[in-house]
């Protein structure tokens, strides 16, 4: 299911932005998210949406769909990871969008399913990746078994270095870093990285500069903290529209956040 925002002022050739929702499978409250920006900027909005009746659990969303009941490895060409990229070419073969003017933002789940999209078949058609507030991470390893890290995926050094020298961005709330904080993903893997969402994003990106390190290779993920915000889908939202539009994080009244919400 796709969920949309036109712009009065939007036309062809003008930014899209893509949003893969969290946990939740609320494409339609993301989408939503983003129509104060859209409004602004003249965006159009596209809000890719996995129902939890057919695409059940996190293997089925935020891991891919890549392993099946058993623990193998499906075929790449099953990964749903592929979809938000045949979206966008659908759109700009009907011409509703214009080539290269799409990027790409996902929230906690949805930041979990962009970094592993990324990691697994690149960026695609589009321009520019923001994963935010990430429950855990795929580790640039493979020498850890996905979903932890990428062994057993295909991904070689090749792709490694790909990924490593790929502009992903990276965004966290510094307030999303507790420790016992809802749907938290808590297995071992997991809390290896760190205690907290927060936590866990600098780990990411920490293990991404020491690999490219080791490979010899470039690195050019970015790294947000934002500062105010917790697990808040429309604040961090708000936070990736004013860098990519604006070049600026927005000021803490606009982000519009507060320590009690949480969206997922």
């Amino acid at each position: 299911m796709l969920h949309t925002y036109r712009s009065a002022s939007y036309e062809p050739g003008k930014d899209v932005v893509f949003v893969q929702h969290g946990m939740l499978r609320n494409g339609d409250e993301y989408r939503d998210f983003w129509v104060p920006a859209a409004d602004r900027h003249g965006l159009l909005i596209v809000a890719p949406t996995f129902s939890n009746e057919a695409f059940n659990g996190p293997e089925n969303y935020n891991d891919g769909m890549v392993r099946d009941d058993q623990g193998q490895v499906t075929p790449p060409e099953t990964w749903i990871y592929r979809v938000p990229a045949l979206v966008a070419t659908a759109l700009v073969d009907a011409r509703v969008i214009a080539p290269g003017r799409a990027r790409i933002f996902g929230h906690s789940a949805g930041g979990q399913f962009l970094h592993r999209m990324v990691s697994l078949v690149g960026f695609g058609p589009f321009a520019a990746v923001a994963a935010a507030n990430a429950g855990w991470y795929s580790l640039p390893t493979l020498e850890t078994p996905f979903p932890a890290g990428l062994a057993g995926t295909g991904a070689d050094k090749a792709r490694l270095k790909r990924l490593l020298e790929s502009p992903l961005h990276v965004m966290a709330g510094l307030m999303d870093c507790e420790a016992a904080a809802d749907n938290l993903p808590s297995q071992p893997e997991a809390v290896a990285q760190g205690p907290g969402r927060l936590h866990r994003a600098r780990n990411y990106h920490a293990a991404g500069k020491a690999m490219a390190g080791a490979l010899g290779c470039g690195f050019n993920w970015r790294f947000t903290e934002v500062p105010g915000v917790a697990h808040d889908g429309r604040a961090m939202s708000a936070a990736a529209a004013g860098i990519w539009f604006e070049g600026r994080l927005p000021e803490a009244a606009a982000l519009g956040a507060g320590p009690e919400t949480v969206n997922a």
